[in-house]
């Protein structure tokens, strides 16, 4: 995967359909993209009429009882959620400028030729589209990484889309989980098949994230997810086709930073103390002198006891401590040691 951010996960931007029509509206996402720290912007590569047919008809309507688009038809859906094809240029453009990737999801054969004219550094396959195998070769057969998502999919027909990237040609194979509802609930995001994944697959695993808020693609860094897509807008009151499950700026900030605390913070199970923990260390508790003696005093519960910080006998020691007497005087606040005691 290209991806200059070391152990962090690669954060995608995924604009969509968030531009509402407006290409200067799409390139000041992209601006409050890059502020908030994302490490790539990504649309998507298709008309109404590449995607769909222009019919009237149920099966080429969304369900009615769908909470965002309920009724429409797929032809008037995405001849409004579309990204026209002249805008990709200035769009990577300034997301190269503002040193983030930029590249887009292709949904037939042109959109990959015209994507090829515009040398995208990789490719993002969709949920739905994990059964266009051809697609899916094709794309492969670019060289250039490829991220697809699983929403929708069995695992038998991850199995196919992987093999149909593999035989053509794909050597960089991200898989995203995914739940292919808008918006989905944290309850079907079933994260713990990220590690999974990888293992059936032997592939880097990432999650296209379309739930509300920023807990669950966290929580997906921390059992390995390696790219995160969130759907991002400039404010969500504005609407949009998409606008109802995208963050805004101020939110993709706190899921960079998330992120990336998250994953810092899995650091080795082969750590336990730390050097952060070094005041910590000197301040837990052992035995000092609770009230000045004098030599020959014995040792009682009222003249020694186990307070913080560290310096004297640990704590445990105290059952011995207390059958002896000082050999020597010794002020309140003196560590207790072995040769100060008989």
């Amino acid at each position: 995967m290209v991806n200059d951010t070391k152990q962090r996960p690669l954060i995608i931007a995924e604009i969509s359909g968030n531009h509402n029509g407006s290409l200067e509206r799409a390139l000041e996402i992209v601006r409050a993209a890059a502020k908030a720290g994302a490490h790539a912007i990504k649309i998507q590569t298709y008309t109404a009429d590449t995607i769909t047919l222009d019919v009237d008809t149920p099966a080429f309507r969304v369900s009615d009882d769908h909470s965002l688009w309920g009724a429409r038809t797929l032809h008037s859906l995405y001849e409004e959620a579309h990204t026209p094809w002249e805008w990709h240029a200035p769009i990577f453009a300034l997301a190269q400028e503002l040193g983030m990737l930029a590249f887009s999801t292709p949904f037939d054969e042109t959109a990959v030729e015209f994507l090829e004219s515009l040398d995208v550094p990789m490719y993002k396959i969709a949920s739905l589209e994990i059964v266009d195998l051809p697609l899916i070769e094709q794309v492969a057969s670019t060289g250039k990484p490829v991220i697809l998502s699983v929403g929708t999919a069995s695992i038998a027909e991850v199995a196919q889309a992987v093999e149909a990237a593999r035989r053509g040609g794909c050597a960089d194979l991200t898989l995203l989980a995914c739940t292919s509802s808008y918006p989905a609930e944290p309850d079907d995001a079933n994260l713990r098949r990220i590690p999974v994944m990888k293992e059936m697959f032997g592939v880097d695993v990432g999650l296209s994230d379309h739930t509300m808020g920023v807990g669950v693609s966290i929580a997906a860094v921390a059992l390995g997810a390696t790219v995160i897509e969130k759907h991002v807008t400039l404010r969500r009151a504005d609407g949009g086709v998409d606008s109802a499950f995208s963050l805004e700026p101020e939110e993709l900030r706190l899921l960079v930073e998330g992120c990336d605390a998250a994953v810092r913070a899995l650091g080795s199970a082969d750590v336990w103390a730390t050097g952060a923990e070094s005041e910590s260390l000197r301040l837990r508790p052992s035995l000092y002198v609770a009230a000045d003696v004098k030599a020959g005093d014995a040792v009682t519960t009222h003249n020694v006891r186990s307070v913080r910080p560290a310096g004297g006998l640990p704590p445990s020691d105290l059952p011995r401590v207390l059958e002896r007497t000082f050999v020597r005087p010794a002020a309140k606040g003196t560590p207790v040691s072995w040769d100060l005691l008989r």
